[in-house]
């Protein structure tokens, strides 16, 4: 793509400037990702220097808003807001995974509670939890715990909680990562008890994105809310909890807008839009005589690897300024026309979500007996289809997997 010739010459000598003295050749990709580390590093250097500790109200495009840090909450601090309690994590999956060990690693005392001898209970065995220490079942770290971490999945949140709810007595906190639970709680039945806090910190990524981000001293964005503040503070409590579980950086929000904006996002452009965009592009260059590899690397590869890191590391504006006049013209004059197209299916979308039609049918889907089945035959089809069978053979060739 002369695009990509044009932006790798652009970029060449930045790459020079980055790159070690001991690596020659360099592909485009590692040059982009040169590029975006010093960028990053050069873009963190002034701000560090120049930032005031407390809130601080940012600019956002016009918006003004407060964003609160990591750095206003040294373990020093965060380990004495915490002194008196017991964080009892309900739930080992992705997310429990993640915010569990980071707590773990921030020196809070946490807890897990998961089915003895069931799959969860022997990850976190796996992951250094002791059981009797600080890995139990539900009904005694829920016990045990002042705050109540249900990290359990949505489905599995609806279907415990005529359990869980006695447990959740005066006193103890709740605290959610998705709003999903308590936002759809006619369909989920989780009306949260009267007299508890209940907040909410959800990060922007995976459980194992939070992980690793907390692992490279960086921390992951996060959104933060209240959904009762029966104390006077909740507020301080859910930000505290946002820091202790790896968050560099932490955006307030309502329970409501979390989980519309979340189920949203995932249907639409972080994955279910992505995947079918992908699919489209692909089949298109396929029926027109390409072969699977041009097709696979001119609409995933290049993407992945080397434009969509650099519009993460400077924008659109950015991408279309360095690339060739021909490329540029032709984004700058497509953009218009799949916006168009696309925003009525958008709008559609977020209807789905807000009414409650998603949150309905992700219930009685999740919920089935022969979930996990079904589940893995629609990955297995993913896995089988032949752009993604090309792209393993892409991938095979990439030079971090073939030393």
């Amino acid at each position: 793509m002369s695009a990509a010739r044009n932006l790798q010459k652009a970029l060449r000598p930045l790459a020079r400037q980055v790159a070690s003295p001991a690596v020659q050749r360099r592909t485009f990709v590692a040059a982009a990702g040169a590029v975006r580390a010093a960028a990053v590093s050069r873009a963190a250097a002034p701000v560090a220097k120049q930032q005031t500790r407390g809130v601080k109200t940012i600019d956002f495009a016009g918006h003004k808003e407060d964003v609160y840090e990591r750095a206003d909450w040294p373990i020093e601090k965060l380990q004495d807001f915490f002194k008196n309690d017991t964080l009892a994590l309900i739930g080992y999956g992705s997310q429990g995974h993640g915010q569990g060990l980071n707590l773990r690693d921030n020196g809070i005392n946490v807890i897990i509670g998961v089915r003895k001898e069931g799959k969860s209970w022997k990850d976190a065995i796996q992951d250094g939890w002791v059981p009797g220490k600080n890995l139990f079942e539900v009904d005694e770290a829920i016990s045990k715990g002042t705050i109540i971490m249900n990290l359990l999945s949505d489905a599995a949140q609806s279907e415990t909680w005529p359990h869980i709810k006695p447990q959740i007595t005066k006193g103890k906190t709740l605290y959610f990562s998705h709003g999903f639970s308590p936002v759809f709680k006619d369909l989920t039945k989780v009306e949260v008890p009267t007299d508890v806090d209940v907040i909410l910190c959800a990060p922007k990524g995976s459980g194992r994105t939070v992980r690793s981000l907390f692992k490279e001293g960086r921390g992951i964005n996060s959104s933060f809310a209240v959904y009762q503040d029966v104390t006077g503070k909740a507020k301080e409590k859910a930000i505290a909890m946002g820091v202790a579980i790896g968050s560099g950086y932490l955006y307030e929000t309502t329970f409501e807008k979390e989980v519309y904006s979340d189920l949203y996002g995932e249907r639409g452009c972080l994955m279910g839009g992505i995947h079918g965009m992908f699919l489209a592009q692909y089949e298109v260059l396929r029926e027109r005589g390409h072969s699977p590899s041009e097709a696979f690397n001119e609409t995933v590869e290049e993407a992945t690897q080397s434009l969509y890191p650099l519009i993460g590391a400077y924008g659109m504006d950015w991408m279309f300024d360095a690339c060739s006049t021909t490329a540029r013209r032709g984004a700058i004059d497509w953009t218009p026309k799949f916006k168009d197209a696309l925003k009525p299916v958008f709008n559609n979308l977020y209807d789905s979500v807000k009414d409650g039609s998603e949150t309905k049918r992700s219930l009685e889907y999740n919920s089935q007996p022969d979930y996990r089945e079904k589940y893995e035959k629609e990955l297995e089809e993913i896995r089988n289809l032949e752009i993604w069978r090309a792209g393993k053979a892409v991938r095979a060739l990439r030079p971090e997997n073939t030393k």
